[in-house]
């Protein structure tokens, strides 16, 4: 196969100091790498834009333990990608197998063989199901909260490429209620009508607390949190005796000008009530992949399930999609063919 000299790729021009623009990034062209043995070179075919990506500049850097999330001007972003193997050398990877990695924001990337996974195209009967966040929305569920028949669950950024899909999983896993929260009348419409959530609190609708009061009068026994902040203060506020909180995400912080900004919340409701408070990350989990793909693709194939996303054509679009996400534009994830 032959192979242009060279492809776009998505730098970072500046790190953003309040409002996120397609400003702060720039569109280059770069030589196509060259693997060495052992490396592979992938054609990027799709990637992922999610509201996570946003670039932060932490006090501390070593605070976060996920170097993932930093980046630095001049830097090419970073991101989850779906892409076909084009050269291998010394790998057991053979040209055309479809991979998932980490270096997206490129249309060619080159990385050391253990850093791509082949896909099964088998598993999901859509191959962009494999670039959602229903991996971290299933651990929440599953492993965070132990969703259980009859609970009342308040998932937090319910519109996002994660809330979209934790609140249909948590369905599956028995739930009784579920309620979401959400920046817009138009989502929460979505919300009820389309992923069956049953009420949604509306973020600058007045006090959550009080919305989620009349959403789940008698409480609520788990939140799935992707927000942090005034919602996490208003999900202790209605939590039953024994409730679990699962903490995937804190984008109130990260979205802010201060990542690593403290939620003030009370122990003393913590220990009077028995409640349960865990933070969870996918890469500690990575031994349930299997049993999430599983349950995740026979859902999809089932209908029992649904995977919102936008899809969008050409790399020149990534940086505006991430702009769009951080304000708040669209409901699920956002993929970028490229």
């Amino acid at each position: 196969m032959s192979l242009p000299a060279t492809h776009r790729e998505v730098r970072l021009a500046a790190l953003p100091d309040g409002e996120l623009t397609p400003g702060h990034f720039e569109v280059v062209t770069a030589p196509v790498p060259t693997p060495r043995p052992g490396q592979v070179l992938v054609r990027n075919r799709l990637m992922s834009v999610a509201a996570v990506m946003r670039p932060l500049t932490p006090a501390d850097p070593d605070a976060f333990g996920l170097p993932q999330l930093l980046h630095k001007a001049g830097e090419v972003m970073r991101g989850a990608a779906l892409g076909e193997v084009v050269r291998a050398p010394g790998t057991d990877l053979a040209p055309g197998t479809l991979v998932r990695h980490r270096a997206g924001w490129r249309e060619y990337a080159v990385l050391n063989a253990p850093e791509v996974s082949p896909v099964d195209p088998e598993v999901l009967p859509d191959p962009a199901a494999h670039l959602s966040q229903g991996f971290t929305a299933w651990l929440g569920v599953v492993r965070g909260a132990g969703v259980r028949r009859g609970d009342t669950v308040f998932v937090t950024g319910a519109a996002g490429g994660v809330g979209s899909l934790a609140g249909q999983f948590a369905r599956l896993h028995g739930a009784a209620r579920v309620i979401g929260s959400t920046g817009s009348r138009h989502k929460a419409d979505r919300l009820t009508r389309e992923l069956g959530y049953d009420a949604v609190v509306l973020r600058g609708d007045g006090s959550i607390e009080e919305q989620l009061r009349a959403a789940a009068p008698d409480g609520i026994d788990v939140l799935f949190d992707t927000v942090g902040g005034e919602q996490l203060r208003a999900a202790l506020a209605l939590a039953r005796r024994n409730a679990r909180f699962a903490l995937v995400g804190a984008l109130a912080a990260q979205l802010s000008d201060d990542a690593l900004a403290p939620t003030a919340i009370s122990t003393l409701a913590l220990i009077t009530r028995s409640i349960t408070l865990r933070g969870i990350s996918a890469v500690d989990h990575q031994d349930a992949m299997p049993g999430y793909l599983n349950e995740f693709g026979r859902a999809l194939r089932e209908g029992a399930l649904t995977y919102p996303y936008t899809r969008l054509t050409g790399i020149d679009r990534a940086p505006g999609a991430l702009c769009e996400l951080v304000a708040g534009r669209h409901l699920g994830a956002v993929l970028v063919e490229l």
